[in-house]
């Protein structure tokens, strides 16, 4: 098994197995003999989700699920593996994605290079042709919102919001399963991109923000009881 793959099935295992009162999972030895894998990779693994504090290790004790510590990339694996996130905290993660991608739309109106706008005139045309031939924008919107933050020219930042897109990897086809949701936010993002190309940042800054409103009132409906709740992968 693949290094990257079991740090995610091993999380995502951990999540499903461990005690409901202490957080007790299973031990190495039960882990090793489940994944089949010697006890010196799930040790090694235990170390990454330890420093994601997804785990502790306790001494003479055993291992114990710590996921109201975790952090951002711990997030980020839970939902790659498939481990449903909290209602408010997929709220709260499109509230940090608005801040984020807000100020990326002013910076790259300085920053962006002739190779970012010709990078978005092909994401715009492969929306195109997907909404003509009645399909979902999932992978476009990730990959629309991406190329304005690595517009920037800050790496970090691209690295920081790309953990978003993977905490929202299952969420975003269903979102964008309504029609109509697709042809509003294809039309919007034509008008940010115009936006980019005149460089002026203010406009930009405006039209992100009423662009990203929809999905952050989505998820105030979601968790008020008054929107569609969105289905898993699983019941979909």
């Amino acid at each position: 098994m693949k290094e990257k793959d079991l740090l995610a099935e091993l999380a995502a295992y951990l999540y499903s197995y461990s005690n409901a009162d202490t957080g007790r999972t299973p031990s190495e030895r039960e882990l090793a003999e489940h994944f089949c894998v010697s006890r010196g990779q799930i040790r090694e693994t235990l170390a990454v989700l330890e420093a994601m504090r997804i785990v502790e290790r306790r001494a003479k004790s055993g291992i114990y699920l710590t996921t109201n510590q975790a952090s951002v990339e711990a997030m980020a694996l839970f939902a790659k593996a498939g481990v449903p996130l909290d209602p408010i905290q997929i709220y709260e993660t499109v509230e940090l994605r608005k801040i984020h991608e807000i100020k990326a739309a002013e910076l790259a109106c300085s920053r962006a290079t002739e190779e970012n706008f010709e990078r978005l005139r092909e994401i715009l045309a492969a929306s195109e042709a997907r909404l003509a031939a009645g399909e979902a924008l999932a992978r476009e919107d990730r990959d629309f919102h991406l190329e304005i933050v690595r517009a920037t020219q800050n790496s970090v930042f691209h690295k920081v919001c790309s953990v978003y897109y993977l905490m929202g990897e299952h969420r975003l086809p269903v979102y964008f399963k309504d029609p109509e949701r697709g042809r509003r936010s294809h039309a919007e993002h034509l008008q940010i991109f115009d936006a980019l190309l005149r460089r002026d940042g203010n406009l930009a800054q405006a039209l992100m923000s009423a662009h990203l409103q929809g999905a952050e009132s989505y998820w105030k409906g979601l968790i008020s009881g008054t929107a569609e709740p969105i289905k898993t992968p699983e019941t979909v």
